[in-house]
Formats: C-alpha cells, structure tokens, sequence
C-alpha cells in the first residue's frame, strides 16, 4: 500500500493496523508474520478484507485439519530466533519459516483450546484497554483543569524547567563493572509507563555506588525522565526511599519544593505538550538524545498550588483503580501463558 488512508480496508504492517487502503488482498482472515526488521517474528491474525505490507509473509490456503486461529496460537508461542537469520537486518526467510513444526491434534481439541485461549485473550484485551481509557482520563482531566497548555486559555504562569529546578544532571556516562548483588543501577529499561521498575536491574559496588552519587544523587521527591533512545520524554516520580544511581540515559530533576509540587511536575512532563518540545529538540540521526540543557529549556504549565495539589489528588485515585486492574490483568496474562506452555510445550 503505497497511500495509507483514515478509512478503508486495514492494512497489517509489522505490529497489526498501520492503517488503511481503498482495496484489499485478502478476501478471508490470514496468519501473518514479521519477516524483517526489529520486530521480526511478530504474529498476527488479520481481519477479512485486510492488506498485507510487504514486510510480513502470510499463511493462507491452510490444510483443512488445521484451524486458523490454532494455527496463530502455535506461532504465537514459538521462539522464531531458530530460524531468523542477519544480524544488522534480522530477517525470516521462506526457507526459515517450513523449518517450523507445529503439533497437530484433532480438531475437536483444536477448537477447545482455541476456545479456552480466546476468551483469555478478550479478559486480557479488555484489562488492557480500562488502563489506557484510565491514562486518557488523566489526560483529559489535565485539560479540564487548566486548560491546553500550548495556548494557556486560563493565562496560568509558564516557566523554565531550570527554574524550578535546584539541579538537573544525568548519570554517568561510561557504564561501571556490574555486581552480582548491591546498590541498583538504573538506565531507560528500569523506567516504564512513569513507574520505576527495580526489576531484573543491574548492580554496583558499593564504592562505584558513592562515586557516582557525588553529582547525580536520586532522592525520594525527585523526578527522572528518560533522555536517551526509543523510549525518551518518559518521567517518573521517585516514591521510594531504596538507594540506586542512575546512567548516562536517564535525567535527574531536583523541584525546588517551595514553587513546584513535585509529584505535579512528574504529572506534567508527562502529559503531550511536554513531550512535543521533547520531540523538537531531540538530537542524534541514530540513536535519540535529549540535552541537558535542552531540557532545562522546557516550558512548564504553573497553576496555583492548590491546583495543583488537586490534580495529584485526582490521579492518586486513578492509580488505586489502575493498580486494581493491573492485578487483574496479571492474573489473566499468567493463565494464558500456563494454558499456552501446557498446550505447546
């Protein structure tokens, strides 16, 4: 598809729907799978009267004995990394792809296990979607409250990130000796959806930790927010007391407490307008990279305190239904995997 349009037939790229087209080739729903780039080996399953990108191969035309959806499970679960090849360019080719086996059982079992992973799915899928219609609100809430922030309706007082900052700083730019156990080192990784994930983090010594600390110290009340790579202009808040230091791809903010809350700011920098001033500044062909001083250079929404304080107290609740959700989609998602793990081994 050369023109993608608002509306028309579906086209399927690496990742699902990247839009639309005013023909289809595709008259029945079809498995589909990544042959190339980053995500490489994604599996789909399209909708009837879909398009296919020339990036992923499509599996029509299956054998009677095999249902489709079984056919998207199986593929689902399988670890493509036997059969892709290229490392600057991961690719899968045809010869790759008949190297895969798929275990075959009667239909009647087909049909019951696809039942079973079929209405997991849709829990999960649903879960999924109550947490993004909860960031939305959010969103939403932000605008409600102080208006947009590019054209500032309400004239609210808009200042330098370096001013209402004591300090901002990065962490340390030559990546240190790792320890099996320690003070927790973080980088973009550890920072995912404003929450930081202590997680499968690295470690450092002790002495490397107290080196580091010297010009870039995270304390409970400050803000992170990511710099470097993919997944920059993601803040969050440090609600924790645990002791860690940081790399060269995460930014430290240190609010001065008197003019800024805090928590608003973290609020704040996550919210678009933030992230579009992000995106104009961002530096690098290759891999993205925000300077400090660009970043100093954000303009940042100011309402009154007590405003303020009102939003963190409006997201505060989000987060006690959102932590709810989670839970729930955490149980979900281990059921499917032990169904997937019981099913294809």
């Amino acid at each position: 598809a050369n023109e993608l349009l608002d509306e028309g037939y579906p086209v399927y790229g690496a990742n699902g729907i990247i839009g639309y087209y005013d023909k289809y080739n595709h008259e029945n729903p079809v498995v589909t799978i990544t042959c190339r780039g980053a995500t490489c080996g994604t599996v789909n399953i399209t909708e009837p009267k879909s398009y296919i990108t020339g990036n992923a191969m499509c599996l029509d035309n299956v054998r009677p004995d095999i249902l489709l959806e079984y056919l998207y499970y199986c593929l689902l679960h399988y670890d493509f990394s036997n059969v892709i090849s290229g490392s600057a360019q991961p690719q899968i080719t045809r010869q790759g792809l008949e190297k895969v086996k798929i275990a075959i059982c009667s239909i009647e079992e087909q049909n019951k296990r696809t039942s079973s992973l079929r209405k997991i799915s849709t829990v999960i899928a649903a879960r999924q979607q109550q947490l993004q219609k909860l960031d939305e609100l959010v969103k939403a809430r932000f605008v409600e409250m102080f208006g947009d922030p590019q054209t500032n309706p309400k004239g609210y007082e808009k200042r330098k990130l370096g001013l209402l900052a004591k300090k901002i700083s990065d962490g340390v730019h030559a990546k240190p000796e790792y320890t099996e156990t320690g003070r927790p080192f973080l980088s973009v990784v550890n920072i995912n959806k404003g929450i930081i994930n202590f997680e499968g983090c690295k470690f450092v010594s002790e002495e490397a930790y107290q080196k580091m600390i010297k010009s870039t110290h995270p304390e409970s009340g400050d803000v992170l927010y990511t710099k470097v790579g993919a997944t920059y202009g993601i803040p969050a808040y440090v609600d924790t007391d645990t002791e860690f230091c940081l790399y060269v791809s995460v930014c430290l903010i240190k609010p001065k407490h008197d003019e800024i809350d805090s928590r608003f700011l973290a609020l704040s920098m996550s919210m678009p307008y933030i992230k579009r001033q992000a995106d104009s500044r961002i530096k690098g062909i290759g891999v993205p990279d925000l300077h400090l001083n660009q970043i100093s250079e954000f303009d940042i929404l100011c309402p009154p305190r007590e405003e303020q304080e009102l939003f963190v107290a409006f997201v505060e609740q989000v987060d006690k239904s959102k932590v709810a959700i989670q839970k729930a989609l955490d149980e979900a998602q281990l059921l499917f995997d032990s169904l997937m793990q019981q099913y294809f081994g």
